[in-house]
C-alpha cells in the first residue's frame, strides 16, 4: 500500500455514475424521452430486454447513496444531469421539477462534505433533437449552449467545475458509426460530424461556463494504441487509430486543430462540417482539468476491412474483466505519460474521472460481496498512476467507476462495475469487499499525507 499511497496532499478521492444508468423515474418530474428510452425499447437493442426504466432508483434513493459516498469519506462524487429532465424536448425553458432534483441531490452531497463534479452530457440526448438530427446537427451544439445556461444559472453557486462531455470518441462510435448505442445509428465514417458537433457543443458550453466563473473539464475516453507489429503496415494502422480514437478528441481542445486523418479520407475540415472559426471555439475558452477514462489498451494491425484503415487485433497473456476487457494497469502510466510528451505544456492538470472493472459479484450467503478481482483492479492502476504521478504528470484525483451497480447501456443490468452491490429487483445495497478497500485506502492516504 504504501506506493500506491505516494500522491500529492490535497489529492481528491472520488466515484462516478451516469444519470440515465442509475436515476430511473423516466416518466416522473416532467422529464422528456431520452435516445436511450427510445432505444432500449428496440427489440434486440440491449440485453435481455432490459431498460433504465427503474435502474438503481436513485432518483428517489439519492439519500441514501450519498449516505454511501459519505461512508467511502470521498472529496468528490462525478454524476451527470440528464438533459431530459432539465429540458424536455432540448429547447425552452427549464423544467422547474428537473432542476429541483439536481438542486436537493447537490444539497445532498455538500452536506456530506463532498463536492459536486456534474457532467452536463453522459449520452442520453433528449429525443427530441435526436429526431432533428441528433449530433449530426449542426444546431445541436447551440442548444448544448443553451442547456448549459439553464443549469448553471441554478447550480453554480454550489458547483465550483464541470465537466461538459463524457466520452464524446464513445457516443459518435457506438451512437452514431456502429449503431450498437443509442441513437442506434450505423453511418460508419459519416458519423464523423457528430465528433466535431460535440466539440462545438463543448467550446459553446465552456464559453457559458467561463462567464460564470467556472471551472471547465472534458472526460475522453482515451487509449494507449498498441502496433500488432513493427512492420510498416501495422505501425501505420496504429497511427491512423491514434488519431481517430485519441487526438481527434484531444488535439482541438490543446492543439487548436484535428489530427491529420488522411487514412479516413478525411480532410482538416472533417468532410465539410467544419467552419471558419469553429476550432477558436473549441479551443478559446480552455481547460482547467483534462478528465482521463482509462479501460484498457488497444492493440492495431494492417487493415482487413477496405471501409477503415486499421483493424483490432487482440491483446494475448493478460487477464480479463468479466467484460472480457484486457486488464493492463501499467497502461495508465503508460497513456499518462504519453500525454505529457505529446502536449507538453498545453496538458492541464489530469483527473482520472472513470477506472473501473466488471467482476461476476453475487450476493455471498453470509450476505458478503467478496470482489477480489476488483480490488487487485483498483490496486494495479492506482500503483501506475503513481508511478505517472512520479515521472512528472500532474494528477490531482481519481474517481472509480462506480459507485453502484447499474444499467451498463447495451449490457442492460449483466455486467457489475459498482463497489455497492444493488439487487435490482429490491433495490437493496450491498457494499463490497472493494468498498471497504476503497476506504481504507482513503483514509490510509490522509493519514500518511497529515502526519
Amino acid at each position: 500500500m504504501p506506493d500506491r499511497l505516494d500522491l500529492p496532499a490535497g489529492f481528491r478521492w472520488g466515484v462516478s455514475t451516469a444519470a440515465y444508468q442509475i436515476e430511473g423515474a423516466v416518466d416522473e418530474g416532467g422529464r422528456g424521452p431520452s435516445v436511450w428510452d427510445v432505444f432500449a425499447a428496440r427489440p434486440g437493442a440491449v440485453r435481455d430486454a432490459h431498460t433504465g426504466r427503474v435502474a438503481c432508483d436513485h432518483y428517489h434513493r439519492y439519500t441514501e447513496d450519498i449516505a454511501l459516498m459519505r461512508g467511502l469519506g470521498l472529496d468528490g462524487y462525478r454524476f451527470s444531469i440528464a438533459w431530459p429532465r432539465v429540458q424536455p424536448t432540448g429547447a425552452g425553458p427549464a423544467n422547474p421539477a428537473g432542476l429541483d432534483f439536481y438542486d436537493r441531490l447537490v444539497d445532498a452531497q455538500l452536506a456530506a462534505g463532498i463536492t459536486p463534479l456534474p457532467t452536463l452530457f453522459h449520452w442520453d440526448l433528449p429525443q427530441a433533437l435526436e429526431e432533428e438530427g441528433g449530433w449530426l446537427a449542426r444546431d445541436t451544439a447551440h442548444r448544448f449552449a443553451d442547456y448549459t445556461a439553464l443549469v448553471v444559472d441554478r447550480l453554480g453557486d454550489r458547483v465550483p467545475a464541470w465537466i461538459t462531455l463524457n466520452e464524446p470518441f464513445v457516443h459518435m462510435v457506438y451512437g452514431y458509426a456502429l449503431g450498437i448505442h443509442a441513437p442506434g445509428r450505423a453511418l460508419m465514417l459519416d458519423a464523423l460530424p457528430a465528433a466535431h458537433h460535440q466539440l462545438l457543443g463543448h467550446g459553446l458550453a465552456a464559453a457559458v461556463l467561463r462567464e460564470h466563473g467556472r471551472e471547465v473539464m472534458i472526460a475522453n475516453n482515451l487509449t494507449p494504441v498498441w502496433p500488432a507489429s513493427e512492420a510498416d503496415e501495422d505501425v501505420a494502422a496504429a497511427a491512423a487509430y491514434d488519431a481517430l480514437h485519441n487526438r481527434l478528441f484531444t488535439d482541438p481542445l490543446l492543439l487548436g486543430s484535428y489530427p491529420d486523418l488522411s487514412a479516413f479520407g478525411v480532410g482538416a475540415d472533417l468532410g465539410g462540417c467544419v467552419r471558419p472559426g469553429d476550432l477558436e471555439l473549441v479551443a478559446g475558452p480552455g481547460l482547467d482539468g483534462l478528465g482521463v477514462n482509462y479501460y484498457n489498451p488497444t492493440r492495431i494491425g494492417a487493415p482487413t476491412d477496405p471501409g477503415l484503415p486499421f483493424a483490432e487485433a487482440p491483446i494475448e497473456g493478460v487477464p480479463r474483466t468479466a467484460f472480457g476487457w484486457p486488464v493492463v494497469p501499467d497502461g495508465l502510466r503508460e497513456l499518462l505519460v504519453g500525454l505529457r510528451k505529446s502536449y507538453g505544456t498545453a496538458l492541464p492538470p489530469v483527473t482520472i474521472t472513470e477506472n473501473g472493472c466488471s467482476v461476476a459479484d453475487e450476493l455471498g450467503p453470509d450476505g458478503t460481496v467478496p470482489d477480489r478481482p476488483r480490488i487487485d483492479y483498483l490496486a494495479g492502476h492506482l500503483d501506475a498512476l503513481a508511478e505517472a504521478v512520479a515521472e512528472g504528470v500532474d494528477v490531482r484525483g481519481y474517481f472509480t467507476w462506480s459507485l453502484l451497480d447499474n444499467f451498463e447501456w447495451a449490457e442492460g443490468f449483466t455486467q457489475r462495475f459498482g463497489l455497492v452491490h444493488v439487487d435490482f429487483d429490491t433495490q437493496r445495497r450491498t457494499p463490497k469487499a472493494s468498498y471497504t478497500w476503497y476506504r481504507d485506502l482513503i483514509v490510509a492516504h490522509r493519514t500518511c499525507r497529515t502526519r
